[in-house]
């Protein structure tokens, strides 16, 4: 089995020479013929699968990740994206007549056509290293756009083989990998980007706005948040429990989507806390520590931090607690909290720490939710249908799963993203195509219409602008009360003798096109 590659910072010196060698590959025209991007997307599947073995060893040594989870949502995820967005991406490419044009509008052929934005920054996290560093770079490569990718140095051996895979599969003047930590990734920002696109912290995330904001590059940020779990007193405490539980020990709870805190109605509280215990033990039979299907934190500044969050906790630890630094081990832990103050609900743990707060019902519930966090990425409340559409409809979050841990987020092709706080913009799917496309609004403006067009040449008269209203001018279907009139006197106010005159002369004119284009 061929061994890793070493993790390697790149010389600062070097960063400026080669994002302008990918600029300029880009201002080549190299990336924008559909054929081109096509073979780029199809080496770098079979680059993934070439080394999958080397990429389940790397997510190990790095995150302590089982095998099942590295397949599952690293390896197998991105060649799966890889032959959805090679199916798809010629469609996604294609031009659209533009929609909601008025009729007379119609005659200088309004489309959309789809732009790559250029040269872009992808900078990834370590929690999924694959995953959120390759699953970007798809849709800028289906784009058009020449890409530079920043892995975290906090997944060395998971950048490393990144490094590696793109080399090898990868047109090198379009697209490279760039390694190395806060000075590389400072060098990288000071480079002028069409679009930035970032997951990570919310503290990091700010900072690349701000520099962003310097040039007016678009960014996009896939940010986490202090995302609430619900429980009302019709849910099923059982189901409640086993799906927050994987959510929470899913890559030892580094994971930007999971629950942060579970606000639970006090009279399920007794229950939902038994079915923990019981789906922890149905999970792991030996224990956490002893099962290979249970993950490891990061590294040791990780480990610390949620070390001293529990440890700073005034609450009660209900199940879990053992923690072994010299293993990077902490096992999935359950507290009572009894205030929002507390350290496990003041900030995002990304740890397998599961906070619940006990709430009188439904209301204070929602309420608690939207003080902690306004716009969390995730929102998992369990209850009844109708308690479902009040969660919704009285808070806002990225995405929701209903009775379920982040399944919305499990979804290779549905679009995915945040809101405020928790984010901007969104990918996946065709959101990963667009997230890197310019939607370019173009007209064609024939010679012959010159006619229809005086009115818009100066001098400006009287009769210019009657004639300019009567072409363009749009009729209310509302009263000033605001209230809508019936379709019998809208459309009398709408077929005036101008408007009606106008309808027939555009009427005519598209006739008569149709009928010079069939001589």
């Amino acid at each position: 089995m061929a061994e890793l590659p070493p993790f390697e910072h790149t010389p600062i010196d070097s960063i400026a020479s080669t994002v302008n060698g990918i600029r300029a590959s880009f201002l080549s025209h190299k990336t924008r013929p559909l054929e081109f991007r096509l073979a780029q997307l199809r080496k770098l599947y079979w680059g993934l699968s070439d080394n999958k073995d080397l990429i389940i060893e790397a997510c190990k040594k790095d995150l302590g990740k089982p095998t099942f989870e590295t397949y599952l949502t690293e390896v197998s995820w991105c060649m799966n994206d890889i032959v959805f967005m090679s199916k798809n991406v010629a469609r996604f490419a294609k031009d659209e007549s533009a929609q909601d044009i008025p009729l007379t509008n119609r005659l200088f052929a309004p489309k959309i056509r789809k732009d790559p934005l250029g040269t872009v920054l992808i900078i990834g996290a370590y929690n999924f290293p694959i995953q959120l560093s390759i699953g970007p770079l798809i849709g800028a490569i289906a784009a058009g756009c020449t890409a530079v990718l920043k892995p975290s140095e906090s997944s060395p051996n998971a950048a490393a083989i990144m490094q590696k895979i793109i080399a090898e599969s990868l047109d090198p003047s379009c697209y490279t990998v760039l390694q190395g930590a806060i000075p590389e990734t400072t060098a990288l920002l000071d480079q002028k980007w069409d679009k930035i696109f970032y997951t990570g912290s919310a503290n990091v995330g700010t900072i690349i706005a701000k520099k962003a904001a310097e040039t007016l590059t678009p960014v996009t940020l896939e940010l986490g948040g202090r995302n609430p779990a619900i429980i009302t007193k019709h849910a099923d405490p059982k189901l409640a429990a086993k799906r927050l539980l994987w959510a929470k020990t899913l890559n030892a709870g580094q994971v930007c989507v999971s629950q942060n805190f579970t606000l639970v109605d006090k009279d399920m509280l007794p229950l939902f806390v038994e079915e923990m215990k019981n789906s922890l033990q149905e999970f792991y039979p030996q224990g956490a520590r002893n099962s290979p299907d249970y993950g490891r934190i990061v590294n040791l500044r990780q480990f610390q931090r949620l070390k001293t969050m529990l440890d700073e906790s005034r609450g009660k630890i209900l199940l879990g607690g053992t923690m072994d630094e010299s293993d990077l081990f902490i096992e999935p832990t359950v507290v009572q909290v009894d205030s929002l103050d507390d350290s496990l609900i003041a900030e995002e743990s990304f740890g397998p720490l599961l906070p619940i707060l006990p709430v009188a019902d439904l209301d204070e519930a929602i309420k608690i939710a939207n003080q902690v966090h306004d716009t969390p990425l995730g929102l998992y409340p369990f209850g009844t249908q109708k308690e479902m559409e009040k969660v919704l409809s009285q808070t806002r979050s990225g995405g929701a799963s209903l009775n379920d841990g982040f399944f919305h987020a499990s979804i290779p092709t549905l679009a995915f993203g945040g809101v405020g706080s928790s984010g901007q913009g969104a990918y996946r799917g065709k959101a990963s195509f667009d997230v890197f496309t310019h939607r370019r609004s173009v007209t064609k403006t024939p010679g012959w219409i010159e006619s229809q067009l005086d009115i818009r040449y100066p001098p400006y008269t009287l009769k210019k602008q009657q004639k300019f209203a009567g072409m363009n001018e749009l009729k209310p279907n509302f009263d000033r009360e605001g209230r809508t009139l019936g379709w019998i006197a809208w459309l009398r106010g709408l077929i005036g003798m101008k408007s009606l005159a106008t309808l027939i002369v555009a009427v005519g004119i598209r006739f008569y096109l149709q009928r010079r284009a069939k001589l």
